[in-house]
């Protein structure tokens, strides 16, 4: 009789520094983050062996990770300590490892007791991965030989501030992927091959219609379709909660901020003298109801209490108000809170052109007293500035692209165009200009809705340079704003957002909220 036996795998992905089950801009608590999975990790190890792997973006993403850096960051990695003591076996680097520069990622997999795999990201003097293997080898006590290669989305110069990258080389994910599973079936030869990918579908499970522009960003779909060999594609970064088969290959993708982990099993069993796959399955798990493991809480509690100091210090004051209720009608009509953030940037910067957005649906704007909390909870990502030199040709077609995010509904109302939402919500990569007079007609087609482009008071001239402030991520062409990719650089702020406005409160500690309106959005059919 053929023995049988199944393979247990624990994965995550995008936690974002979620360790504690706290949310910060609310200061609430909440079912989500390592602590309560350190909990559930330990259930499953005393059942027996499970394979635990993380997909990427794990170090930023959380004030408390973010004060580490800024402040502890000569003392052990916190969200690294954690994983070492759950019993990670493999960890993949993600875009947004890179955030916070390459020292603090280089000592965070120096200090991690686990692997961390990166296929396509290379070492441009050795050609090398630089940050960890291409693929590991577990043995099982069975005698079960399972292979887990890792890799990440090679879109991450388009994003990620060029200091933080320099001397480091990503080659495309897919087709590194492609060349590494037929090395390894054909020189390993494991009886399972789990690929993990940080990035995600371009195209719809189901169907195979496209889910966003083919850019290459994500690359699953064409991964599972065209590569053979993978038993189970774990994938991640667009926050998404995914469970299918596609093309014979099991794919999983566990949503964000460590509010759920999978549970993967693989029933294997013997065919002569190896293994042969007789069934695989994965489900979604919450970690409601969990308590907190205490020695990850006792990891983190200095850090904890530090963090919240730093995040109740009131830092200025508003005088009217820079709420937000409603982040639609905020990117409709000119708010308080916009005005304040393009203020910011161009008293940084010494322009008077400005590009910013609301990062998300939950972005609250400053009440009365502004403290830390409240600027870490409307930006969380550590963006820089950048100054660039564009054309007004530069500035209409990156006008027309955030024109994009909008369409009419059945009844003629301005609403979010899906594309922004799903498969993933992209709210981000809706610009607002300051510096500039702009009308958007939505009854237009796209590509052709600016109806109105001044600055100063005369149409903008589409052969004149004119310099813009903008973040990193935007400057670099993320979001798909191929217009701004290698522009002349004017000038390069080295401080975060969250840093610049804290200087501008130190600078002028009582803000006037106002509103100048120099854009509308109009349905004129």
């Amino acid at each position: 009789m053929p023995k049988k036996t199944t393979v247990t795998i624990l994965f995550t992905s995008d936690i974002h520094g979620h360790i504690l089950p706290h949310r910060y801009g609310r200061n609430e608590q909440a079912d989500l983050g390592l602590a309560k999975y350190a909990t559930v990790v330990k259930e499953y190890q005393k059942r027996g062996s499970v394979l635990i792997i993380d997909n990427g973006d794990l170090l930023q993403g959380t004030p408390l990770m973010t004060h580490y850096v800024n402040a502890h960051s000569e003392k052990k990695n916190p969200i690294i300590e954690v994983m070492n003591a759950i019993g990670l076996d493999c960890a993949v680097v993600g875009n947004h490892e890179f955030n916070f520069g390459k020292k603090v990622l280089t000592k965070a997999i120096k200090e991690s007791v686990f692997p961390w795999l990166s296929a396509n990201i290379l070492d441009k003097a050795t050609g090398a991965p630089l940050f960890g293997k291409p693929y590991i080898i577990k043995k099982c006590e069975t005698g079960l030989k399972i292979a887990v290669v890792g890799v990440t989305t090679h879109f991450i110069p388009k994003w990620e501030n060029p200091n933080h990258i320099e001397g480091i080389e990503f080659i495309d994910a897919y087709a590194t992927l492609k060349g590494l599973v037929e090395h390894i079936r054909a020189v390993e030869k494991p009886d399972i091959l789990i690929a993990s990918y940080h990035g995600g579908f371009e195209r719809d499970i189901e169907t195979g219609e496209p889910l966003e522009p083919l850019t290459g960003e994500n690359q699953a779909f064409q991964m599972c379709t065209e590569i053979d060999g993978i038993d189970v594609l774990l994938t991640g970064h667009q926050h998404r909660q995914i469970i299918g088969k596609l093309n014979g290959v099991l794919v999983v993708q566990p949503g964000s901020n460590g509010e759920m982990y999978s549970e993967i099993t693989i029933d294997m069993a013997t065919h002569g003298q190896g293994w042969r796959l007789i069934d695989k399955q994965a489900q979604l798990c919450t970690l409601e109801g969990v308590r907190a493991d205490i020695n990850s809480l006792s990891i983190v509690n200095a850090f904890e209490r530090s963090t919240q100091k730093w995040l109740d210090e009131p830092i200025g004051y508003i005088i009217g108000d820079m709420t937000i209720t409603d982040p639609h009608q905020a990117r409709m009509k000119k708010h308080p809170f916009i005005q304040f953030i393009q203020d910011v940037q161009k008293d940084a910067s010494g322009v008077d052109i400005s590009v910013s957005s609301l990062l998300n649906n939950e972005t609250a704007g400053f009440g009365t007293v502004v403290t830390m909390r409240d600027v870490v909870f409307n930006y969380m990502f550590p963006n820089t500035l950048v100054v660039l030199e564009l054309t007004g040709k530069d500035i209409k077609a990156a006008l027309e692209k955030s024109a994009t995010y909008f369409t009419l509904d059945e009844d003629g109302a301005i609403v979010v165009d899906p594309s922004y939402i799903y498969p993933k919500a992209q709210h981000y990569n809706y610009d607002m200009w300051e510096g500039i007079y702009y009308e958007i007609n939505v009854a237009n087609n796209p590509s052709n809705r600016i109806v109105r482009l001044d600055y100063k008071g005369s149409p903008l001239k589409m052969k004149q340079s004119y310099k813009v402030v903008l973040n990193n991520y935007r400057a670099s062409g993320g979001g798909n704003y191929d217009m701004f990719i290698n522009k002349p650089i004017v000038k390069e702020i080295q401080q975060d957002t969250v840093q610049l406005i804290e200087a501008y409160f130190q600078k002028q500690r009582t803000v006037q909220a106002y509103a100048m309106e120099n854009f509308y959005i109009v349905n004129n059919k």
